[in-house]
């Protein structure tokens, strides 16, 4: 009988890392085309014989990018933008969430269903747009930040996850003459590092990848992010006459180059915080 239970999970195991396996490389092959369109020569290229692997390999797409002083201004700026961005969601929900995962808060239930009516009650564009507007936040890197500044979601997820701390610390702490300020420093975010760091994930992609509200507040093209100046180029690029006969790009590998440096800081950010991804989840949703 034994017997037989090993054999089933082992079969079980093989079929599901088969699964997975499947899955990745079906998510991955869309990357690796996309890489090897950046560096692949015109004639294979325009003869649609590149796929997963560069053929004639030339990098003057990525020379062309990096002359784009637009491209490489937005880039940086997108940077700026993103880290300060994740740092203000992030304050703003650890300050939500410790307050409202303390059992003994009044007004707390009220407070917490409120945050919760965000999450299914949506103003809608034309009503957020005013409100942005009565606030002078247009044409400002702020309109991209301050109307997104907390998420409910995560909020809830990170309340959790202080939830789950044993009371007997903070108890502990007060004792000692420690203040709720002293106590959320020394003990609940340590102790909640992984949670804290998958939501910080969550904001910095999310503003990464965001180009709807640039569409909305944003006019002022100093303030278009990269995603914003890679939607324009892949909408608007040309190579001319005269260039491709000197060089062995088509306007296919620069709209290539641009993609691949545009997810270069996610995917260069995210083997650091992986390790915290399953943890930082199951912690915040153990205790509710």
């Amino acid at each position: 009988m034994n017997e037989l239970k090993n054999r089933a999970n082992t079969i079980f195991q093989i079929v599901v890392s088969f699964i997975f396996i499947l899955i990745a490389l079906i998510t991955i092959i869309p990357v690796l085309r996309v890489v090897s369109m950046s560096v692949s020569s015109k004639n294979a290229i325009l003869s649609g014989h590149v796929t997963i692997f560069p053929v004639g390999f030339t990098p003057d797409a990525y020379v062309k990018v990096f002359k784009n002083s637009n491209f490489l201004n937005s880039f940086l700026y997108s940077i700026r933008l993103t880290l300060v961005s994740t740092a203000i969601n992030i304050v703003m929900t650890i300050l939500a969430a410790y307050p409202l995962s303390k059992k003994n808060i009044r007004g707390g239930k009220l407070i917490l269903v409120l945050f919760m009516l965000t999450m299914y009650f949506n103003p809608g564009i034309i009503p957020t747009y005013l409100n942005v507007k009565s606030f002078g936040l247009l044409d400002s890197p702020w309109a991209l930040i301050l109307p997104g500044a907390l998420s409910a979601y995560n909020m809830i997820i990170l309340r959790t996850a202080f939830n789950s701390i044993d009371d007997s610390l903070f108890e502990a702490a007060e004792i000692d003459g420690a203040s709720h300020f002293y106590s959320l420093l020394v003990i609940a975010i340590p102790l909640s590092v992984p949670t804290i760091a998958t939501l910080s994930l969550f904001y910095a992609v999310g503003r990464w990848n965001g180009v709807s509200d640039i569409l909305y507040y944003i006019n002022d093209s100093r303030y278009y992010t990269v995603q914003m100046q890679l939607k324009q180029m892949i909408d608007s690029i040309k190579i001319s006459r005269e260039e491709g006969r000197t060089t062995e790009i088509v306007a296919e590998n620069v709209k290539s180059a641009s993609i691949v440096i545009s997810m270069l800081p996610m995917l260069i950010a995210y083997p650091f915080i992986q390790r915290y991804f399953t943890q930082g989840i199951m912690l915040g949703a153990v205790k509710g």
